[in-house]
């Protein structure tokens, strides 16, 4: 292995929870151990942490969060005044540490992401690597659906010209500049895996097997996922509202040659069938196309209406360092 450019950093793990109260005592434990491996392997600073960011969970978490940071201090933790989701959850643990740390690992709590490719994501970075992605090397743990779903979503969002890492959650090292550059976004609709590529500083990819819960049920149902998907899509691509012209275009090519047998038929003397079927067929399907189009626009307009008020992303409640 080539020497290491980079000094050994102070790490925080940051650990978004919503509802998390099973699985955090079985994966803080595991986090914990990993970190004092590397500290002892001289890879980190003996001052790394945990970061948990309780997410306005309606369960126990954020007493569990309480109790392991009174047994343990390297267990810190913040909880949010009320639920913002995912990715508002992990973007404020990272504003948190950025002036508390070299470089920030993002995982959640769960650990389906398996924390010993963090080992190699700061190997990374000490070889100079500023942003380092943790990518699933096979999806095999999936059912067919989900793991079908999951591909259609990644090859859609890159049709749509969105920029993002296959494969790739939120299971990221990001250096402490990239964190810097990344809280200069100040727009209010996340989407951190389109985010973080746009910064463009050195990056690598670690390739992992992808496990089962340590504890709980999963907190990305189907729902969510396309909620997601959505908001991918339409922060970084005005290409949907594009294809409703192109789809009006070709509507409107479709009438003409319509209207063009209507004619030849009227003026050979040929009667017109009322055809009342495809007449309504035709109502049917422009009218589902216009509500559609409404519907696309609308989401942009519902964007630029949040973008607008500069409402704060977040609030903290409260904190235990």
């Amino acid at each position: 292995m080539e020497p290491y450019t980079v000094e050994a950093p102070v790490l925080a793990i940051v650990i978004p929870c919503y509802n998390e109260s099973e699985a955090l005592p079985q994966s803080a434990p595991v986090l914990l151990s990993l970190l004092e491996r590397m500290c002892g392997e001289g890879l980190i600073q003996n001052e790394s942490y945990l970061l948990c960011v309780n997410d306005g969970s309606r369960d126990d978490t954020w007493n569990v969060i309480c109790r392991m940071h009174e047994s343990d201090k390297r267990v810190k933790g913040i909880t949010l005044a009320h639920n913002r989701g995912h990715q508002y959850a992990l973007l404020s643990g990272l504003m948190t540490v950025i002036d508390r740390c070299d470089a920030a690992i993002s995982i959640d709590a769960d650990l389906q992401d398996d924390p010993e490719a963090m080992v190699k994501m700061v190997e990374d970075y000490r070889m100079g690597k500023e942003v380092v992605y943790g990518v699933r090397s096979s999806r095999q743990t999936d059912t067919f659906f989900k793991r079908t779903t999951a591909h259609a979503f990644y090859g859609f969002q890159k049709k749509m010209g969105l920029e993002t890492v296959y494969d790739h959650a939120d299971y990221r090292l990001m250096s402490n500049r990239a964190l810097k550059l990344l809280s200069g976004y100040g727009e209010s609709n996340m989407f951190l895996r389109g985010l973080v590529p746009q910064i463009g500083l050195d990056s690598s990819v670690v390739t992992y097997e992808r496990g089962v819960r340590v504890a709980g049920e999963s907190k990305y149902p189907l729902s969510k996922m396309l909620a997601l998907s959505i908001d991918g899509i339409t922060s970084f691509s005005a290409k949907p509202m594009r294809w409703i012209f192109y789809t009006g275009l070709l509507s409107l090519l479709a009438t003409l040659c319509v209207a063009v047998y209507v004619l030849v038929a009227y003026f050979g003397s040929r009667p017109v069938s009322p055809g009342w079927a495809s007449i309504m067929l035709s109502i049917w399907g422009i009218g589902s196309l216009v509500l559609m189009s409404v519907g696309i626009v609308g989401e942009y307009i519902g964007k630029i209406f949040v973008e607008v008020k500069h409402r704060p992303r977040y609030a903290i409640k409260d904190m235990v360092w």
